[in-house]
């Protein structure tokens, strides 16, 4: 038996695994939808004993450059990543719903996207940044759409007050701040639950690749992928190992923080009957969601990066 302190995993009939706490390899910064700057989150990613670090901004590679500075003079491992926003790759299973107490799931899969060997300046950064492009293009319509959506609603938000807000890639948390500070909502989560969520009243899709599409983009470029917070799809583990390996996905990210201890062990196992690698991470949003980074043991041999 083998027990951490933090999430607490027990593991019974298995040959001593080595944990670590040193990775965190999902975090946010003001060039997507984090509350924090590149240099504020690297700091408490140092604070928080981590010493292998990615930023995974949303559908954005902007920050790179800055968090590659940060790291070295914090003395920490930087690992460029980008969070890319796919189509759905299987349809929610309504009993693992029910099992995780979740009402739906995303209608997008997330697909983490891990470059350990590549300089953000060469050839392959450069082909990968406009391919992202599109992604990042598409954003601005689907906001002023949901604007428009809750006007109608009897909710005006002004767009450059949420276009102020995104340091990069503009997103609903930063419509969902604006809708806080117009008085519609008291929170953020409300914001989402009520109204912007998916399938809910405000809510517009956002045109995106598939999950194949994504990983074979990555592929080229040298990439390593594993797919984000499985939790929020409602697909058994097995099946959704199954289907990562069917279309070259690298690993899943078994260790999140929205992740109970069961889950991460039976996602852990899946991953390893389908030869999968693992990875871990906060994702960090900000401090004020109560979230703080690192803090997440994982089975060092199994870390995809």
């Amino acid at each position: 038996m083998i027990c951490f302190n933090h999430n607490l995993i027990w593991v019974h009939c298995f040959a001593n695994p080595v944990w670590t706490q040193h990775y965190d390899l999902h975090s946010h910064s003001t060039n997507s939808d984090g509350e924090h700057s590149v240099d504020y989150v690297a700091n408490l990613m140092k604070k928080n004993e981590v010493k292998h670090w990615s930023l995974t901004d949303h559908d954005t590679i902007s920050g790179w450059p800055m968090a590659e500075t940060a790291a070295k003079r914090l003395g920490i491992t930087f690992i460029p990543g980008v969070e890319i926003t796919c189509e759905r790759g299987i349809e929610p299973d309504v009993e693992e719903l029910s099992r995780q107490n979740r009402e739906r799931a995303s209608k997008s899969w997330h697909l983490l996207a891990y470059f350990p060997n590549l300089d953000h300046e060469n050839d392959l950064a450069k082909r990968f940044a406009k391919w992202l492009e599109p992604l990042q293009n598409s954003r601005i319509p689907r906001m002023k759409k949901m604007i428009a959506k809750l006007a109608e609603l009897g909710m005006p938000v002004d767009f450059q007050t949420v276009a102020d807000k995104a340091g990069g890639s503009i997103g609903r948390p930063h419509l969902a701040e604006a809708m806080v500070q117009n008085g519609y909502v008291e929170t953020k989560s409300e914001a989402f639950e009520r109204w912007i969520g998916d399938g809910l009243p405000a809510h517009v899709a956002q045109p995106k690749p598939s999950i194949s599409e994504a990983v074979a983009m990555v592929k080229q470029c040298g990439g390593v992928t594993s797919l984000a917070h499985p939790l929020y799809y409602g697909v058994p583990s097995k099946e959704l190992a199954e289907y990562c390996k069917s279309i070259g996905v690298d690993s899943i990210e078994a260790f999140h923080r929205s992740h109970d201890d069961e889950y991460r062990f039976h996602l852990w196992q899946a991953c390893k009957e389908y030869k999968l690698g693992v990875s871990c991470g906060s994702d960090f949003h900000g401090q004020s969601y109560g979230q703080n980074p690192g803090n997440m043991p994982v089975p060092i041999q199994d870390l995809c990066v």
